[in-house]
């Protein structure tokens, strides 16, 4: 849990944990208008991040194509510290929530890797989704 590649860099838990937020809760403000996820819950058995992710899926299922387009164009502020970022919605979802997901579930990918778990390309990428023949 508290693996990490550098002194400087968040450990594994802290990856999941964001990964899972960005994915969820950037869809949730791009609803709402407020990027408010749940308080990180810290280093806990690998069994509940695993779960996490669970959560993360099932909650991202939920969502339609049709809602989450309905939501084009709204305007949304984001409050980080003292920092305040105008966004429209795919905006937030775009240069936001989307490149937070990607640096996080790839830095656990990472520490992963680096300690030895048998991982590869072909299981970050996850299922490809091509055309069916004669189509």
């Amino acid at each position: 849990m508290h693996a990490r590649l550098f002194d400087d860099m968040a450990p594994f838990h802290f990856q999941i944990e964001a990964a899972s937020h960005h994915a969820v809760w950037g869809l949730e403000a791009a609803k709402t208008g407020v990027f408010d996820p749940p308080a990180l819950v810290g280093p806990v058995p690998f069994a509940d991040l695993q779960a996490m992710i669970g959560k993360a899926e099932t909650a991202l299922e939920a969502f339609t194509p049709d809602e989450v387009n309905g939501w084009a164009g709204r305007d949304l502020d984001l409050q980080i510290g003292p920092r305040r970022l105008a966004f429209t919605s795919e905006t937030l979802i775009l240069s936001f929530s989307l490149p937070n997901f990607h640096f996080h579930a790839v830095t656990a990918y990472d520490i992963l890797r680096s300690r030895g778990v048998p991982l590869g390309k072909r299981d970050y990428e996850g299922r490809l989704r091509t055309t069916p023949p004669g189509r």
